[in-house]
């Protein structure tokens, strides 16, 4: 089971029902109903594979309750951040967030990325979908981290911690014009899962996902400008 912690956003079901269709069981929880000790009994359990920090629509130091779950889980579950969780991991482990350059409202970027850990078996460049006021700062970023995705302006995209199994994008998967969303989720939850000893299932759990590089359509070329 997968806990999706919800900042009170609009994308939430949309996310719920992405993971949903790449096999995964998802609750939600609402971020100021969390309840950490009830959390940490589910993770030790066995019972809970991996947690979801979702979009939202307040900055990472107006969700203090999320900050320390991600205090309290690391290392022990897995766990991925969307566009706010992207930045409430940041700041946990020490980066500093900022305004970025202008507001991204529905804005298309392509991005570069590793094509390894979230994006694994995926185009080295292509499209997203951004939702976001504020960025993780490459400037002093910790240690721990390490960019995985960024857009051609160099605003991060993507991170890893470098020993813990934990995750962020600033990007919404789960919007409808990002591509390869249901790829990079099903990755999250097939890492999740040999982390457990568990084989991952669903509509796109298939030795398929590794060909997505060839339905880059040309994105390696081309710039989105807006």
């Amino acid at each position: 089971m997968y806990l999706m912690i919800d900042h009170y956003d609009s994308f939430v079901y949309n996310l719920v029902c992405y993971m949903r269709e790449c096999g995964a069981e998802v609750e939600i929880v609402r971020s100021g109903d969390a309840d950490l000790v009830q959390i940490e009994a589910l993770a030790r359990s066995g019972a809970l594979e991996g947690i979801v920090i979702s979009p939202g629509p307040k900055g990472p130091d107006d969700c203090p309750l999320s900050q320390e779950l991600v205090r309290r889980m690391a290392g022990q579950i897995p766990i991925l951040g969307v566009c706010l969780g992207h930045q409430i991991i940041g700041r946990v482990f020490g980066a500093a967030v900022q305004r970025g350059q202008r507001p991204m409202h529905g804005k298309i970027s392509l991005i570069h990325n590793s094509r390894q850990g979230l994006f694994r078996g995926l185009p080295a460049f292509y499209r997203v979908t951004r939702y976001h006021s504020l960025v993780v700062s490459e400037q002093n970023l910790p240690n721990e981290l390490e960019v995985d995705a960024r857009t051609g302006d160099g605003v991060i995209m993507g991170f890893h911690h470098k020993e813990l199994p934990i995750f962020g994008v600033q990007f919404h998967p789960e919007a409808v014009l990002t591509e390869y969303g249901h790829e990079l989720l099903y990755n999250f939850i097939q890492i999740s899962r040999e982390i457990s000893g568990r084989k991952a299932s669903g509509k796109y759990a298939q030795a398929a996902i590794a060909d997505n590089a060839g339905k880059a359509s040309g994105a390696e070329k081309e710039e989105i400008r807006s």
